[in-house]
């Protein structure tokens, strides 16, 4: 394989242009050329492909975001879409496609996988950590990281007040942000999309802690979650206690932001090599991921339609440490 190319798709997390450093680095080390698509599957249908030489990701592993820039393609979901990219790749005579996203990105690659038989391996890269197939996706740690200082600073002001906090973060359907988070910041309650917490539970939650003489508690909930955002779960909670000053705080996009964590970076940098050395070995169809600390290979399907299950070990933590 000589040429390969590069994209970023989908929502951006800390960690993405580390993997397209390490992608470029790789394929130059092995003697191929290096292609990289802007603005994700929408560049690659608009022909938007430029070449990559190592100094072209000289000074970006501590970037957030992705140099390339991504998008969400709807024009790619038709056959008229996958058609016109895959004509650009053909006309530049590039053999092979590094892709880097989340599960939304992982289900375009297989479709086009299959549709061309065209070799492609995907770098999980998405701060939910929702893809079967590896321990840790790209951004994940550095999404916790980012959470966390803020759970730091929204303690100080609980303590100072006496105040509940609602605070809600990021993570989709996934509770993998919210449980770490929890635990990192010492909630008393993370509420997750994978276990039932009822309003009542949280009520009771709280009142444990009054009765242990606790005069301020933050509570972590996720997107996703069964009973709604955290301003809906402090609205219901509001109607059985009215004698509390209670707070809400979204965190939002600031969790998809920022210089990426030691460990998103070292992270990137193994897959992105991993990815290159899949592709010249013929291991295509695969994502890449990390599994107990080693480089592992899923297939496109198999990590997509398979749940990853939340640690439970984490959720009795919680339980335990902070009762």
């Amino acid at each position: 394989m000589k040429k390969i190319a590069v994209l970023t798709s989908g929502g951006d997390a800390p960690g993405m242009n580390a993997a397209l450093r390490a992608v470029v680095r790789a394929a130059t080390y092995y003697g191929m050329e290096v292609y990289g698509v802007k603005r994700g599957f929408d560049g690659l249908i608009q022909g938007d492909i430029y070449k990559m030489k190592s100094y072209s990701v000289s000074n970006i592993i501590s970037l957030g975001g992705t140099i390339l820039k991504t998008a969400r393609s709807v024009e790619f979901h038709s056959k008229e879409g996958r058609d016109k990219a895959f004509e650009h790749l053909r006309s530049r005579d590039i053999e092979g496609l590094v892709v880097i996203g989340g599960d939304g990105t992982m289900n375009a690659c297989l479709r086009f996988s299959e549709a061309y038989s065209f070799p492609v391996v995907g770098i999980p890269g998405t701060i939910n950590n929702d893809l079967y197939g590896t321990d840790f996706t790209i951004g994940f740690d550095t999404a916790v990281n980012t959470a966390l200082d803020a759970i730091d600073k929204i303690r100080d002001t609980a303590n100072s007040h006496d105040r509940i906090f609602f605070v809600e973060v990021m993570g989709r359907d996934a509770g993998y942000i919210a449980i770490q988070t929890g635990i990192g910041g010492g909630a008393e309650l993370v509420m997750v999309p994978e276990t039932e917490t009822s309003i009542q539970d949280v009520i009771s939650t709280l009142q444990a802690g009054w009765d242990r003489s606790k005069s301020a508690s933050i509570v972590v909930t996720a997107e996703g979650n069964a009973e709604g955002s955290a301003l809906d779960i402090a609205q219901k909670v509001k109607e059985h206690i009215n004698n509390k000053d209670i707070k809400i705080t979204t965190l939002g996009h600031i969790q998809r932001g920022g210089a990426p964590s030691a460990f998103d970076r070292i992270l990137s940098s193994r897959l992105g090599l991993a990815a290159v050395e899949a592709l010249r070995n013929g291991n295509h169809g695969k994502m890449v991921g990390i599994i107990k600390d080693e480089i592992s290979y899923t297939d496109f399907k198999t990590a997509i339609e398979t749940p990853k299950p939340l640690n439970e070990e984490l959720v009795r933590l919680v339980e335990i440490l902070n009762s």
